[in-house]
């Protein structure tokens, strides 16, 4: 018998052996045993992740001896027939090379005809995308009215090229990529099997390396056995398919966040001079990025198959850094994963990248001073905190701040008047000599200063000392670095209201204590302009 690879040797069988596709095992299962079976389903997902296993074990269940039921026998020889290929009611067809309009015609044809031995005439079309537009059209009508005893599965992995009329006539399942810890759980399975001791981290490096492919991982394996014979450990899988070791990846994060570019690009030379692909590195490295942005919002999520030694190494080199500025990272080496696809020299894009990187997490942003600001005392962002420089003390001359400083304060007049105002018919109004300016005579006299040859300051604003020019803006950034750095996410709660004391009622007016008026006239003629006008025209007054 000639030697089987792992690929074909361990396909599923039955929907017991379908793994990471629950949702699709579940839902074929319930239509069989409900009999509600569709006339068409098209299955999609990336490649190796079983669509077709799933539609040969579909057929299989439709087609076995006393079917359809879930629970058949894959040893069989109507199942193995199917398994095979062989079976005469079950078609299989490559739209790849048969994508024309007089294959879909034949097709037409050969679907009047009832099947041999099983239930259903199973026709499954693989890479059904890969057909032409007049083929789908000519398909489209046999697709939503077959025979009752026809059926149609379709398989693709670019499902957007597909027509909108035939996915209307079809239940679409989707395939997801399967995840890795159950690839490595069945690889260890299949070298059990085979006497092939297998490290545990050597099956996770092929898992990781296999992207959601099931089948990919077990060519690696079937390779690595070739390579290595009964023993794999992580090393052979690292060297034969150049792949990064975690402890590689965990040391190039901590250099980022620890701003060390020397040594993030001395550890992409010695990747690089071994032989190992830059690009599958900056992918790895984007993936241990983005783990640890879900692990700052969820402390409970997985660690990416890193050693719980590493992933806290790693966390703890992470924990300055906040998750805007990881965001930014991720963002950076976005960009570098899009020019490196067309770029020849990877490793220079790569080492520009991470100092790129770097310097995207010791940049300072407006959100930062504006959060330090806001959590920063009062005595802690005032001028005297800055230290004391050793430049020249300054001239003794005043300045035109310290002159206006030291001026004497303006009286300020009372402007707010009486809550209470007397009534004009009580209270007489005292008439006083004429002045011409009484405010200015009542003010001191200020001593004159010489005009500013700078900007004008206010006199209402309190004057800092004047600071040495040198040292005093780097002390000033060194400040703000420090409260940036401590500097965290929470919001201070509002402080609570002040008691406002009780107003009371004004009180009322004391009165005023009613004098005898004069008459009129009496002021009248001691007025000093009257008496005046009378001395110069010789004139006097008649009384009426």
């Amino acid at each position: 018998m000639s030697y089987q690879v792992f690929a074909r040797k361990y396909r599923p069988a039955t929907f017991h052996d379908v793994l990471g596709q629950d949702h699709v095992v579940r839902t074929l299962r319930n239509a069989i045993e409900q009999q509600r079976l569709a006339h068409a389903y098209l299955f999609v997902g990336p490649r190796g992740t079983g669509k077709t296993s799933t539609a040969r074990i579909f057929a299989k269940a439709l087609n076995c001896p006393g079917g359809p039921k879930i629970d058949f026998d894959p040893n069989d020889p109507v199942c193995r027939e199917i398994a095979e290929g062989n079976s005469l009611d079950v078609v299989e067809i490559d739209g790849a090379s048969n994508n024309g309009v007089d294959e879909v015609r034949a097709l037409r044809e050969s679907v009047n005809y009832k099947p041999m031995s099983g239930a259903f005439k199973i026709y499954y079309i693989d890479e059904v995308h890969m057909l032409t537009t007049a083929a789908f059209n000519a398909l489209l009508k046999t697709l939503e009215e077959p025979p009752p005893h026809v059926k149609f599965i379709f398989a693709t992995t670019e499902v957007h090229k597909i027509l909108p009329t035939i996915l209307s006539r079809c239940q679409r399942f989707d395939l997801r990529p399967i995840p890795t810890d159950i690839i490595a759980q069945h690889l260890t399975y299949i070298a059990a099997k085979e006497n092939v001791s297998l490290d545990p981290t050597a099956a996770w490096a092929i898992a990781k390396g296999a992207d959601g492919g099931m089948r990919d991982a077990q060519s690696m394996l079937d390779q690595l056995v070739a390579f290595c014979g009964n023993q794999i450990t992580e090393p052979d899988v690292l060297n034969i398919f150049g792949f990064t070791s975690r402890e590689t990846i965990a040391s190039l994060c901590e250099a980022i966040f620890l701003k060390d570019t020397a040594a993030a690009l001395r550890i992409i030379a010695r990747e690089a001079s071994t032989g190992r692909d830059v690009s599958q590195l900056l992918n790895e490295l984007i993936n241990v990025l983005r783990a640890i942005i879900v692990a700052k919002v969820d402390p409970e999520a997985p660690n990416e198959g890193i050693p719980t030694e590493l992933w806290q190494k790693i966390l703890n080199a992470a924990a300055p850094c906040k998750a805007d500025r990881l965001l930014a990272v991720i963002d950076v080496f976005a960009e570098t994963e899009g020019r490196m696809k067309w770029a020849s020299n990877r490793k220079l894009h790569l080492e520009l990248g991470v100092i790129k990187a770097i310097q995207a997490v010791s940049e300072v942003r407006i959100s930062d001073v504006i959060k330090a600001l806001g959590q920063a005392p009062l005595d802690a962002m005032s001028v005297s905190t800055i230290p004391e420089s050793k430049a020249p003390p300054p001239q003794q001359a005043s300045t035109p701040a310290e002159t206006i400083s030291e001026a004497p304060q303006i009286p300020v007049l009372p402007t707010t008047e009486p809550t209470t105002k007397p009534a004009i018919d009580q209270v007489e109004e005292i008439e006083e000599p004429f002045e011409e300016n009484p405010v200015e005579d009542k003010l001191p006299t200020l001593p004159l200063a010489p005009a500013p040859s700078g900007p004008i300051v206010s006199a209402s604003i309190p004057q800092t000392p004047s600071l040495p020019v040198a040292g005093a803006s780097s002390a000033m950034f060194s400040a703000l670095d420090a409260m940036i750095e401590t500097a965290t996410d929470e919001i201070h709660p509002e402080p609570p209201p002040v008691a406002v004391a009780p107003t009371f009622a004004p009180m009322p007016a004391p009165e005023v204590k009613k004098e005898p008026t004069k008459p009129a006239h009496d002021d009248f003629h001691s007025d000093p302009l009257i008496k005046k006008a009378l001395e110069i025209f010789g004139a006097r007054i008649v009384s009426n």
